[in-house]
């Protein structure tokens, strides 16, 4: 009991220089901290991952990373790249042991980017992920034919960009919560996937939040949350 007080009376970072690594993050939230890998050299996320390591953090999500980075990272560690979702992680991945399955459906083909780093987040925090790719209004029959992963799903990820009806369509089909995440895909009067998030807003559906446009990290961490909730 002396060594547990101890340790939580240490400081619960570990300065580096260029960063404060937070190594509290799991007791305080729930899960570990993550590197925002944008912006950030090579060196640089391998000295936060040493340090992670160095304190009992045995997997590492690393998210907009680059392929040159993760290059320069698998150097020091061993690291699974997945490229198409922009995402390293270092470890291995858990089990799953949330309550039911993360549903990540997408309106086209061009949202996987975004549905993919929302799968990897997900499934690193102990998640069952079921992807329904390709099931925009633009063809309402294709989301009418998953309606039992569906209304099955313990929480969704409407991910759109266009004029993102693809939440309000799903948030109407289901009693569970449903995140929805406007992409930036889309013509012109799309503004980058404003349209998208204002129309997800503006949903009538009940039940649907949304996040910001991209944001898939965000959309599979919350669903995480809501996944491992216990009434």
């Amino acid at each position: 009991m002396e060594d547990a007080v101890l340790q939580l009376k240490e400081q619960p970072f570990e300065d580096i220089g260029y960063a404060k690594v937070d190594l509290h993050r799991r007791l305080r939230q729930g899960t570990a901290e993550v590197i925002y890998g944008a912006g950030k050299t090579p060196e640089q996320i391998v000295g936060i991952s040493d340090t992670m390591l160095k304190n009992g953090q045995n997997t590492i999500l690393i998210t907009r990373l680059s392929e040159e980075s993760a290059a320069e990272v698998k150097k020091a560690h061993f690291l699974h790249y997945y490229s198409e979702a922009r995402c390293g992680v270092i470890g291995d991945m858990p089990e799953p042991d949330g309550i039911g399955n993360i549903v990540i459906a997408t309106g086209g083909t061009s949202d996987i980017p975004v549905a993919e780093e929302a799968a990897v987040t997900a499934e690193i925090l102990g998640n069952k992920v079921v992807k329904l790719y390709d099931v925009g209004v633009a063809g309402l029959h294709r989301t009418l034919a998953h309606l039992d992963e569906i209304m099955s799903a313990s929480v969704i990820i409407a991910i759109a960009g266009m004029e993102g009806a693809l939440a309000s369509v799903i948030g109407g089909l289901t009693d569970c919560p449903v995140i929805a995440v406007p992409t930036s895909v889309g013509y012109g009067a799309s503004f980058g996937g404003l349209s998208a998030l204002l129309s997800m807003l503006n949903s009538c559906a009940s039940g649907v939040s949304v996040v910001n446009i991209d944001n898939g990290f965000g959309a599979g961490y919350l669903a995480d949350m809501i996944n491992h909730m216990k009434a």
